[in-house]
């Protein structure tokens, strides 16, 4: 429940004796209008934004391997075409950029928030319509036509404590949240397809030597049964010889299973079937062009990653929704008008006395509503804390990430040197078990177990070379690289909804020679550039 309050006057009410009538509903606004002088101003209703407490921002940010790298840039800074090295995988994930579904959808997304923008920037201004109406009045005895066209505004509301405004913030700041979603999505896409195609050939690897081994286990069990028809040994090493033959022939099955899978995988990322020639046939040796792997400075972490510039712009569109639900406190004043003719003959409705117009300005005073302000208050706060939340959640999972990377490669190279030599110690005991076996020193149990322990070792540095390559990959995309830079634009692909880095199309916050901020979007068509502020 609240006190309305209008009042609706003309010239000629004013020109006439009736204007001691309006005094009081005039007196009645005034009184409201300067009552409102007295409340706080608009930056005080907006009040300050809150920043993530000290104890998310982590005191000592992990270093790269030396300090020499360390002092280096963030290797974020590098665009994905200069970070990765291999022309295939560069290839798909251009196609990924172009065809992917997520990224469509985020860009989709960007495009509803800039129109939702347009929205709230439109509220600022007053919505002029133009009517034309015929009324027919009487009674039994008598009737009369009134016909009449104009232009008119209906309940523009003057933003005197800055509701419209704030909301048209929010709206701002949702859909600069929203450019950085499309920013995740499409460095969460390149680490996917990264890390698929070196999935791929490394999967390709462990199958190359399953096969391998499966071949050498054949020729053991072909041996073995020489051996029992000859009666040189019994059939216990020919079953033993089966098992680990069987064996291989399910690992090669495994492994092709898992290519098949790793190939619909891409194909689901990059958005279509990926051509052969650039699907990878053995594992690859370098991912990254560049061997100094820095991590740059805290700042680097904070400004590169677009999760973290999304949860700060989610943070400041909830202090906006704050304003606004404080601002339904104070009183509300509508402006209605309209300017036209009218005439009780249509012959005469363009003459020139049939001009007319009405003002009619009113203000709403809340008084009561059973809580309601106050809880939609409550529920705006709580936004704003849950957003402060999850921005300082952003913030420590991003530093987790890094630090997460980093010590899986601080001890990386150490395995696989490790790894490696036991393979080369595996193997000459499985060369000298073989030859015990021969000699009849040894049971082909000792064999099998050489075997498998060869085999079991192979795997493992063929797993460990991927998680060498993987890491370069995922401290790549935990740095925020290859989301777009500041100074690169975010393009909309009109046809397809795809989202590219282009020229085309960019969409930033823009303030004009009067101070007003707004969406500036600038597209370059045929080498010439125009660019247009939407208020």
């Amino acid at each position: 429940m609240s006190l309305f309050a209008s009042t609706s006057l003309s010239l000629t009410d004013l020109t006439s004796a009736r204007w001691p009538r309006h005094v009081a509903t005039i007196s009645l606004l005034s009184l409201s209008i300067a009552a409102c002088t007295s409340t706080p101003k608009l930056a005080e209703l907006r009040g300050t934004d809150p920043t993530p407490a000290t104890t998310v921002i982590a005191a000592s940010y992990p270093q790269a391997e030396t300090t020499a790298v360390a002092e280096q840039p963030s290797i974020a800074m590098l665009g994905w075409q200069e970070f990765f090295a291999d022309p295939a995988l560069k290839s798909l994930i251009q196609f990924g950029l172009d065809n992917n579904r997520d990224l469509r959808t985020a860009a989709l997304n960007i495009q509803r928030a800039q129109a939702q923008y347009q929205i709230r920037s439109a509220d600022q201004l007053p919505t002029v319509n133009a009517s034309g109406a015929v009324t027919q009045r009487g009674n039994t005895d008598d009737s009369s036509t009134d016909y009449s066209v104009g232009l008119g505004t209906t309940a523009y509301e003057v933003d005197l404590w800055g509701r419209v405004a704030n909301l048209k913030d929010a709206a701002l700041q949702t859909y600069l949240a929203s450019q950085s979603n499309q920013q995740a999505v499409q460095i969460s896409l390149i680490g996917q397809i990264a890390q698929a195609y070196l999935s791929l050939g490394f999967n390709q690897a462990q199958l190359s030597l399953a096969e391998q081994t499966l071949k050498a286990q054949q020729d053991s069990l072909n041996l073995n049964r020489k051996r029992l028809d000859a009666g040189i040994s019994s059939a216990v090493p020919v079953r033993q010889s089966e098992i680990s033959v069987e064996s291989a022939r399910l690992a090669i099955g495994n492994f092709k299973t898992q290519i098949e899978q790793d190939k619909n995988l891409l194909n689901l990322l990059v958005g279509q079937t990926v051509p052969a020639d650039l699907l990878p046939r053995r594992a690859l040796k370098q991912v990254s062009s560049t061997a100094a792997l820095s991590t740059g400075l805290p700042s680097d972490l904070l400004r590169n990653r677009p999760d973290l510039a999304q949860a700060e712009f989610n943070l400041k569109a909830a202090g906006a929704n704050i304003a606004a639900a404080r601002a339904a406190f104070y009183p509300s004043i509508s402006l209605t008008g309209n300017l036209g003719l009218s005439s009780g003959s249509l012959s005469d409705l363009f003459s020139s006395g049939a001009f007319s117009y009405s003002f009619g300005p009113s203000i709403s005073l809340p008084i009561f509503d059973g809580g309601a302000r106050r809880a939609n208050l409550e529920v705006s706060q709580v936004d704003q804390q849950l957003a402060l939340t999850a921005y300082e959640k952003s913030i420590q999972s991003a530093f987790r990430e890094v630090a997460d990377v980093l010590a899986e490669r601080a001890t990386l190279q150490e395995r696989i040197d490790a790894q490696t030599r036991l393979v080369t110690a595996t193997r000459g005991n499985y060369n000298l078990s073989q030859a015990r076996f021969k000699a009849g020193l040894d049971s082909y149990l000792n064999v099998l177990d050489a075997q498998r322990s060869l085999f079991s070792a192979e795997q493992s540095l063929i797993s460990l070379q991927q998680s060498s390559l993987l890491t370069q990959v995922n401290l790549y995309k935990a740095l925020g690289g290859g989301g777009l830079k500041p100074t690169e634009p975010v393009a909309t692909n009109t046809a397809t909804g795809s989202a590219q880095v282009s020229t085309a199309n960019q969409a930033y916050v823009a303030t004009d020679a009067s101070g007003q901020t707004g969406l500036a979007t600038t597209a370059a068509v045929g080498g010439v550039t125009a660019e247009a502020v939407v208020d």
